[in-house]
């Protein structure tokens, strides 16, 4: 019998045209149970609690996979590493120069108003994506 999390998952692989697996389902879990943006090395340690045989790389090509797909979105890079972002409502970033951190802030308590979906010199924008640098409460 199948549990409503697998479906859901066999669901989503359907959507996005991903082959289901037992390794892909398992990191899917896996990352849908992160809290924040983790690293594919903090997914990694994760998995191969339940999967001792996975290898560094299979996750990264399957988290490639999910965000190249559509399932998740990746961070940017500029923040020392790769970071996966699965909040899908529209948010922007508080990031820590100091520790790192990364903290998701909506829209309207940044003060964001209306966006524009054409730019100058006709740059069509697909989504907005800001980050407030500075010091987290730890490290202040």
């Amino acid at each position: 019998m199948q549990t409503a999390a697998a479906k859901t998952f066999r669901e989503l692989c359907a959507e996005h045209g991903i082959a289901v697996t037992h390794q892909r389902q398992v990191l899917y879990e896996v990352m849908q149970g992160m809290s924040g943006h983790p690293s594919p090395e903090e997914v990694y340690a994760r998995v191969k609690k339940k999967i001792p045989a996975i290898s560094l790389a299979t996750v990264y090509k399957n988290i490639n996979l999910f965000v190249e797909s559509g399932v998740f979105r990746k961070m940017s890079m500029h923040h020392g590493s790769v970071r996966v972002e699965m909040n899908s409502e529209a948010h922007h970033h508080m990031v820590c120069s100091k520790c790192k951190a990364i903290t998701d802030i909506g829209e309207q308590e940044l003060g964001l108003v209306s966006k524009r979906t054409r730019l100058p010199g006709g740059f069509l924008v697909e989504r907005y994506a800001v980050d407030v640098i500075g010091l987290c409460p730890k490290c202040q």
